[in-house]
Order: C-alpha cells, then sequence, then structure tokens
C-alpha cells in the first residue's frame, strides 16, 4: 500500500504539472501539443545535470539546479512551438506532433555525442544520475517523498493565484478567449500568447524530469517519456482547464499508472492472473474513455489554436 501512495504521488504531480504547463499555454491561445517532447528535452536537460553534480553539493543547490535547468530546457525547447505558430502562424497541432518526432532522436543524439566525448567506445543514449537523485528525496516515516513533487503542488498554488487573483492571469485568459476585444484594450496578444508558450516549457520540462526520477537511476532517451505528455493533455481536458480540476483529474489518473507498478504486491490482483500489460494499458485506455464522454462538454478556451490576426473581427 504505500508503494502504491507513493507511485500515486509522483506520477499525479508530474501529470498535473504538465497539464498546468498545457492549461496556460492553452489560456493563452497556443494549444501546446509538443509537451511529450518538451518532456523529453526537460529530462535531458535534468539528468546532465545531475550527471554533472559532485557527490557533495549540498541539498538545496542540487534541488535548484535540476529545477532551473530542466525547467530552462523546456522553455527552450518550446521556442520551437511560439515562433512557428504565433509568429510564422503555423498550424498549432502540426508544430506539436512535429516536435515529439524530434525529442526523442535529438536527445539521443546529444546524450550519445556527450558520452562519446567521454568515452569513444559509450555510443549509448543513456545518462547516470542515481547518486543526486537520492538528494532529492526525504521520508516521512516509510513514505518517500520527493521534493520535485512538493514545488510542483506550490506551482498548483502559484498557478491557481494567478488565473483568480492577478492581472497578468486575466490577460492570459482574455487572449485565449477572444484576441481582438484583449488587443482593443491595449493587450499585447503575440507578448502574452509567448509568455504563455514560454511558461508551459517551463512546467513541461520540469515535468520530464520528475518523471525519469521517479523510480529508476538512469535514463535511456531511445525510449521517450512512454506518452506521459499526451496523457497530461487528457488530464488537462478533463480538468476542464481549471487548475484545482486538473490536480484531482491529476491524482485519478496517477492512480491507475502506479497500479501497473505494484498490482503484484496486492494478492487479490495478483490471484486474478490478468496479463501485466493489461495494466500497463490501463491508465491510456480510461484516458480515452474520459475523452470520449468529457470533450462534448468541453470549456477549452474559444480562441485557442487559431492564430492571431489583428485585422479580424
Amino acid at each position: 500500500m504505500i508503494l502504491l501512495i507513493r507511485y500515486t504521488l509522483l506520477f499525479a504531480t508530474v501529470l498535473m504539472t504538465v497539464a498546468l504547463g498545457g492549461c496556460i499555454s492553452e489560456h493563452s491561445g497556443v494549444i501546446n501539443l509538443g509537451l511529450e517532447g518538451i518532456m523529453v528535452m526537460g529530462a535531458m536537460g535534468g539528468a546532465l545535470a545531475m550527471q554533472g553534480m559532485a557527490e557533495n553539493t549540498p541539498v538545496i543547490a542540487a534541488i535548484l539546479v535540476v529545477i532551473i535547468v530542466s525547467g530552462l530546457s523546456g522553455m527552450i525547447y518550446s521556442v520551437l512551438l511560439a515562433v512557428a505558430s504565433i509568429n510564422l502562424r503555423a498550424d498549432q497541432t502540426l508544430i506539436g506532433i512535429a516536435m515529439n518526432m524530434l525529442a526523442a532522436a535529438l536527445a539521443t543524439i546529444i546524450v550519445r555525442t556527450i558520452n562519446m566525448s567521454v568515452d569513444p567506445s559509450n555510443v549509448s543514449s543513456t545518462v547516470q544520475y542515481g547518486m543526486i537523485k537520492k538528494l532529492l528525496v526525504f521520508n516521512i516515516g516509510s513514505l518517500q517523498i520527493s521534493c520535485l513533487s512538493v514545488f510542483s503542488l506550490l506551482l498548483l498554488a502559484a498557478v491557481y493565484f494567478m488565473f483568480s487573483k492577478t492581472v497578468f492571469g486575466l490577460w492570459l485568459m482574455a487572449c485565449g478567449e477572444h484576441p481582438q476585444a484583449a488587443d482593443s484594450v491595449g493587450i499585447n496578444v503575440t507578448k502574452m500568447r509567448w509568455s504563455g508558450v514560454l511558461i508551459s516549457g517551463f512546467f513541461g520540462g520540469l515535468g520530464g524530469i520528475m518523471y525519469i526520477t521517479a523510480g529508476v537511476s538512469e535514463w535511456k532517451f531511445e525510449t521517450g517519456v512512454a506518452g506521459f505528455g499526451f496523457l497530461a493533455l487528457a488530464v488537462m481536458i478533463f480538468g476542464q482547464w481549471k487548475p484545482l480540476n486538473i490536480a484531482l483529474a491529476a491524482l485519478l489518473f496517477g492512480f491507475f499508472r502506479a497500479l501497473s507498478n505494484v498490482y503484484t504486491g496486492f494478492d487479490f490482483l495478483a490471484s486474478l492472473n490478468i496479463p501485466s500489460v493489461f495494466y500497463d494499458m490501463l491508465p491510456y485506455t480510461i484516458s480515452l474513455i474520459v475523452l470520449v464522454f468529457t470533450s462534448k462538454n468541453s470549456h477549452a478556451p474559444k480562441a485557442e489554436g487559431i492564430p492571431y490576426d489583428k485585422g479580424m473581427r
């Protein structure tokens, strides 16, 4: 049971963080389907940062470096989406798909090049970070908690406050609902959409490093992040683009994802002799079912996915 709670919290906070990033981007009017690729790039940046740290690195310094490097890596990669969709007015769906296809290959090439520069015979795309990973967790009784998960809860509070209490949040939502009206009162729609995409990139990058450090001490970047970026989009839609609802939806999806890791520890489930692949596919199947029943009642921002044209009314 402790393992189930641990993995539920880990996966739920990953999904929540990435989904919040997608929510911010879509409230600005830009659909960020590239979250999967952004997670990969954020994971790569954070993993390489951990690999390069000394064993005696102070805990606070290690946490800050991992958060900053992984977030900035995701933010830099999200510039591709911002330039293409905002400045060049390209199709946001196609750009996001292209970013996802590119990310794993790009991360593999970068990691392999770095590994070969240290050891020419090492052509793997694996980054090891086990020693520093230990600094990112603490125990409450027998329950192990990640510091990154705690930080994600702070981000949830910040996003909720931003949308409900700040002018910036209101401007962001205005650009996603009716950008022409927002422009008419002096709001710079282009800058607000850039802000939404870059913040989304930071959240996605952070979600990437949270995911790969959830259970292992090394990561092979050819494998990507197992569709978690797409699962986060389902969480965002199920949560109706509202931060608190997204957090609750992330708990539900995180539970089913965690169950695929620990179901053998429950005698009742083990006695059913259900193939492990069933539990592996369960969170993705649930996401499809949820989307079927919730997509018709979607409260998505009205102008999301529509390139802003100052002359349109």
